[in-house]
């Protein structure tokens, strides 16, 4: 398999940091508008780099990623970019007659008028408005492959295949106890991601109602995380399980919270008061000094790059799917979860927790369509896909999942 990954951002170099480890791979070019960032990925590989190669591409670029993908040879495209990218990424794999992957979905824009009760534009809907195109090029696109979603949604499937007969809810739960030494505000993610998925409305599914919005960091809960985390406040954010798990899974309810904290919603909360959460460009300055800038380009570039605070950080993440039904004729609930210790990950790979959980599901993808244990055509989720070989490979990987009888 030959794979164009395009973003060299602190999950694509953890994702050539696991890849580089499985025999699988043919070749991985890394691609990225900052040729140095790819070029640095590579070279962090050392020996093990033989099969990896640095590029240079826009990822707004339909044309020339596409030109790339022809140029290269590639079976697949990986997006490691943020959501900005994802339409022209996707649409690029779908013209170079090349297999898909991402790990967020295309964006959402709320309702014009009532934006905390219904939806507008749903995540993954420009995606999902394609998948006749993509069944008819036998390609398969398989949005939403990260941890969450990702990981979340092979649990989902698992649950429903194995541990269930009827299911009431199926609810997301994400949370850690991860410090930054030195900082009191470096989000361990993408800043422009994170203000997008929290300040958005949160969508929530009902079999009765079908998908339809609250305010956001609405229906607070404390969930209690396993291997030392504990309890943790979880509230409502928008997020592509909500939009995924309906499509394959009958559940009566499904729901996304996280764990953000009253510190971390304050400060988001202050973004959005002043602005500084917006997309559109503002002009600074005046006659010939004036710059066209994003607000929340400025508040990203103002933040430490979460891939190089690993050093700093220390404690676990935690990323799993809580499951409410019946088994039997009897009530049954179950978390099944993943979690990643930072001090493990930094020294066996060189990434911190949260990129390195992020990263390591879209390469256990790419193995099990490289294998044939997973196949298809048009645009699924990773409900759409036996469970049981992802979460056998996941475990080969060195990397054990868990499961909780609440």
């Amino acid at each position: 398999m030959r794979v164009l990954l395009v973003g060299a951002g602190g999950v694509g170099t953890a994702i050539t940091r696991i890849a580089a480890r499985r025999p699988f791979l043919d070749h991985m070019v890394v691609a990225d508008y900052d040729l140095s960032r790819a070029e640095a990925a590579v070279a962090a590989l050392g020996e093990g780099g033989s099969r990896f190669s640095a590029a240079r591409v826009d990822a707004s670029d339909r044309a020339a990623v596409t030109a790339l993908l022809a140029e290269q040879r590639c079976d697949v495209l990986l997006n490691a970019t943020d959501p900005r990218f994802v339409m022209p990424l996707f649409q690029a794999a779908l013209a170079g007659g090349a297999h898909y992957l991402d790990m967020a979905m295309s964006l959402s824009h709320p309702h014009p008028e009532r934006p905390h009760e219904l939806c507008g534009v749903k995540l993954g809907d420009a995606q999902f408005e394609q998948g006749e195109a993509w069944a008819s090029s036998g390609r398969v696109a398989l949005v939403g492959m990260g941890v969450e979603p990702g990981l979340s949604d092979v649990f989902a499937r698992y649950a429903a295949d194995e541990l269930f007969d009827e299911i009431e809810e199926i609810g997301i739960r994400d949370g850690a106890n991860i410090t930054v030494e030195g900082y009191d505000f470096a989000p361990s993610f993408s800043i422009w991601t994170t203000i997008e998925e929290c300040l958005n409305p949160p969508v929530v599914y009902e079999a009765d109602r079908g998908w339809f919005t609250t305010a956001p960091f609405s229906e607070p809960e404390v969930f209690d995380f396993p291997e030392g985390i504990g309890p943790v406040e979880c509230v409502n954010v928008e997020h592509e399980e909500v939009l995924l798990v309906p499509r394959w899974i009958d559940a009566k309810r499904v729901t996304f919270k996280y764990g953000l904290g009253d510190d971390f919603i304050a400060k988001l909360k202050t973004l959005h008061a002043l602005g500084l959460d917006r997309t559109e460009p503002l002009t600074v300055g005046s006659d010939r000094g004036a710059v066209k800038v994003s607000p929340r380009d400025v508040v990203a570039a103002a933040l430490p790059d979460p891939a190089g605070l690993g050093d700093r950080m220390h404690g676990k993440t935690c990323a799993g799917t809580w499951v409410k039904g019946t088994r039997d004729g009897r009530p049954r609930e179950v978390y099944l979860y993943h979690v990643v210790d930072n001090q493990w990950s930094m020294r066996e790979y060189g990434s911190q927790a949260v990129v390195w959980q992020t990263a390591i599901n879209p390469v256990v993808a790419l193995e099990l369509l490289a294998s044939g244990a997973w196949s298809g055509a048009g645009v699924l989720g990773p409900e759409a896909f036996a469970p049981k070989p992802f979460l056998d490979l996941l475990v080969e990987y060195g990397s054990p999942w868990g499961l909780r009888e609440q």
